[in-house]
């Protein structure tokens, strides 16, 4: 069963830096969009960030500027690179992506487990 692994999250203080990562554990033949998402305590889940097959990239209104998303295709992994965090970037920080587990066979929406992201002083 394949699934998305995420790692890298933790505390830090605002104005700091953390980098996610995430891969899939298991055997693919391809994937296409990858995404982070996040979700903080009583709210609604967000999309922060997208990156396609050929790297372009879309970012929320309240991260552009200070987080990058990034990827490795021939490790098959998606980074978020977060810089300057603030108070307000503490959520779960989700992995999606759309993964094409073989030839000819349609890609599907994979989720990770969450990691949880804490800035505070």
């Amino acid at each position: 069963q394949v699934q998305l692994v995420e790692s890298g999250g933790g505390l830090v203080q605002p104005g700091g830096s953390l980098r996610l990562s995430c891969a899939p554990s298991g055997s693919i033949f391809s994937i296409n969009t990858m995404a982070w998402y996040r979700q903080a305590p009583g709210k609604e889940r967000e999309l922060v960030t997208t990156i396609t097959i050929t790297g372009g990239t879309t970012y929320a209104d309240s991260v552009k500027g200070r987080f990058t998303i990034s990827r490795d295709n021939a490790k098959n992994t998606v980074y978020l690179q977060m810089n300057s965090l603030k108070p307000e970037d503490t959520a779960v920080y989700y992995c999606n992506a759309k993964l094409q587990l073989r030839p000819f066979v349609i890609s599907e929406d994979y989720w990770g487990q969450g990691t949880q992201v804490t800035v505070s002083s």
